[in-house]
This record gives C-alpha cells, structure tokens and sequence, in this order.
C-alpha cells in the first residue's frame, strides 16, 4: 500500500477531529472525510457495540434495520430515486450503478472527466484515466474521458464547454458502436480539485446526457451527506435529480457500508438483467453504524455548521493569498476548501513541489491534510464534519506560516 507523507504517520488513536500517533503525539485532522461525524463518535461507537452484541449476518434473512435505514436515508432525496441497495464499499457501488446503466440502455459505453477517481473493481479502475491498467480485460474500449472542469483554467461559467465536451464523447461511443450508456461525476468534481462553479452549472451536461438516452450517476461518496453545506447532497446544488446516486466512505463513520439509491424502474430492470447479492453489504452492524450517522448529522444540524465552516475558511483562505503571491486561487464548498499554489499568477504554472512541501510540513507541525487535482498542486482539506472555529484558527495559523517558512527555504 502506499502511504501518506515523506515519513508515514502510524495513527493508534482518534476522537472528534483528533487523531494520536504511537508516540502519543496530537495531530488536527484536516483531512478524513471517513470519520464523517467524528472519530470514535459515541452515538455511532454505541449503535456498532449494541448491534453487535444481538444480532449480526447477512441481509439474505430479514432485519428491520436495513429498512428503517434506506427509508430515512431516501427521504433525503427527490423522486423518483426512492429505493436502495448497500455494499460494503464505493467502489462496488459505482460498479453496480455501471451494470444498471447497461441494463437500462443495452449499451456498455461510460464517459468520465480526464482527473477523476471511482473506486478500484476492475471495471471502475479504469474510470480513472491515471489507473487504465497497461493489461486487463480490454475494458478500455468502453470508456471515454473527456476535459475535467477547471475553473481557473478554463472558463466555462454556465457549464456549456464541458456539456459540448461530453456530447462530443457520446457522439464518437455510438460512432464506434460502443453506445452511449451514462456519464459517471462526481457533483463536486472534488478530485480535479473542486472548481468553483455556479449552482446548476452540471444542467446543461445532464441535458445531454437524457437527450442521448443515457443515465447520469453522481458519485456522492466525497461529497455527500451534507458536506456541501448549502444541500444535503451536491447534485441537489447542481441543480439535477440524478438517475443512480453513489455512496460510501463517510456513510458509516468508518464502518464499511456504502450504497447506492435509485429509481424503481431502474432497480427493476437491473434485478431482472443480473443476479447480484452481497454477503455483508446492508449487515445489521453496518445499517446500525449508518443510522446513527443519519441522526447525528440531522440532530446536530451539521450541514449548516458546514456551511458556516466553509465560509470562515475561504475568508481566511483568501487573506493568505492576499499575503502570498505563490496562493493562485482559492475556492471551497461546503468544509471542503483548500488553495491551489502556483509559481506566477500570470502563467498559472503549478508549483506542484512547493505544494508537496507544504503537505509534509504541515504533517510535522501536526496538521493533517492532503493534495489533489490535475497538477497536485492544490490543498485538500475536508475535516471531519465538527471541525470548529478553533481549529480552523489552529489550521490557518499553522498554514501561514508553514507557508512563509517554505518560501524561505526555497
């Protein structure tokens, strides 16, 4: 496995936005969007210990658990996508969302940006341009990759360029015989680096999409559960109502259990078309773990608490660049932010080693948060979902002047 940082953190402990190394060391946590609502959270600790010790097996027999769940958990979402099936992972999620769009259009054909990430099966690894295995099932043929937005590279306000790319995608899949059968995003387009965009800028792609008879599949597996801040799910703030919608890593607080919701129609035609099931997706521990993520979030009102965070930080994101000239952009949404360094505002050149530095000292200064984007060159904070006005304080101090010290040893 690769690991994170030039010297690997060996983690033993974690509570609420903290985590413990083996020597005892405190690190914020900047970074994990697993522990959703928290490391070690007790609502979730409580309905994992209390599952466990009455009942665990497969969803083969019957449990109310998983019903009481995926009724709570559609009710968060529009028509007609009221029905669901758990996994154990997101990328086995994205990999049935695939088979139920060749159930539904007869074709194989999926389109994907040129900087994503949707999991490792063998189909789904090669949605991610930077994985195409050089051996493998000759699976390639059915994907196509078009531009990924980039909005301080690319201007495309009203999303029209990235529509018109992915019509030009559609149109060479049928030209080859292939068929167009969906186009596969993630709402936030958070691993190219989470452009800034206006709400609905995804219409005029999804447009496309219906109009050629595909299915649109937002993978939420990053961003959903209220980290956009201003909608429990980003689709809802792109302004479209997705055929299948993907779920994993922050669905059980680090628990695996992920999923997928859609319409009957869709659920229908796929159940007929394949013969799936799934020993442990939708286990009583894993919907118990589940459930009480959904009430924390709700009960706690953390998805406002995110959108209050996220605008805090860009206001501080933005003085830092104010103050640094090697800060080229700043963008957030929701408690995802960061800021994208480059070596001259005027070229944009990305100064992906600076940025590299910054990461690994920030890890020393005890700070844990990452990279991402075409160039990785951009910061990736996305904390856990209590991240406070305290440890923001604590972040961006720590940030600047990581910054000014990096600039220095340059």
């Amino acid at each position: 496995m690769s690991t994170f940082y030039d010297d690997p953190v060996h983690i033993v402990r974690g509570e609420g936005v903290w985590l413990w190394d083996a020597d005892g060391r405190k690190y914020l946590d900047c970074y994990n969007n697993v522990p959703h609502v928290g490391h070690c959270n007790p609502r979730v600790v409580e309905a994992i210990c209390s599952q466990a010790s009455t009942l665990n097996t497969h969803t083969r027999y019957l449990h109310e658990g998983i019903l009481d769940y995926v009724e709570r958990l559609t009710a968060t979402f529009e028509e007609p996508l009221k029905t669901a099936i758990l996994t154990c992972t997101g990328s086995e999620a994205n990999d049935i969302a695939l088979r139920m769009a060749e159930a539904m259009t007869g074709k194989r054909g999926i389109i994907a940006t040129d900087a994503t990430y949707h999991g490792n099966t063998t189909l789904v690894s090669h949605l991610s341009k930077s994985n195409v295995p050089e051996v493998g099932f000759g699976l390639g043929q059915y994907l196509s990759h078009v531009e990924a937005p980039d909005s301080y590279r690319i201007a495309d306000p009203d999303g029209q360029r990235f529509a018109a790319k992915v019509q030009e995608a559609i149109d060479d899949l049928e030209q080859r015989g292939i068929g167009f059968a969906a186009l596969i995003v993630c709402p936030l387009f958070l691993n190219e680096g989470f452009p800034t965009q206006a709400e609905g800028w995804l219409k005029p792609a999804a447009e496309a999409v219906r109009r050629a008879g595909g299915l649109l599949i937002c993978d939420e597996v990053q961003s959903g559960f209220g980290r956009s801040g201003s909608r429990f799910w980003a689709h809802q703030k792109q302004g479209v109502v997705p055929d299948i919608v993907t779920m994993g890593k922050p669905m059980g607080n680090g628990h695996p259990v992920a999923g997928l919701v859609t319409s009957t129609e869709i659920m229908t035609r796929f159940r007929k078309s394949f013969r799936y099931f799934n020993t442990f997706g939708g286990n009583p521990v894993s919907t118990a773990a589940a459930m009480a993520v959904l009430e924390e979030l709700q009960e706690k009102n953390l998805q406002a608490h995110a959108a209050r965070m996220g605008k805090l930080a860009r206001e501080r994101l933005s003085q830092l660049a104010g103050k640094y000239e090697i800060i080229g952009d700043v963008r957030q949404s929701g408690m995802v932010f960061g800021a994208e360094f480059v070596l001259d505002r005027e070229t944009k050149e990305p100064a992906v080693a600076f940025t590299d530095r910054v990461v690994n000292r920030m890890r020393e200064r005890g700070i844990i948060l990452s990279k991402l984007g075409r160039h990785k060159n951009t910061l990736k904070i996305r904390p856990p979902m209590p991240f406070a006005e305290e440890h923001l304080d604590l972040l961006m101090t720590t940030l600047d002047a990581v910054i000014a010290e990096t600039l220095e040893a340059a």
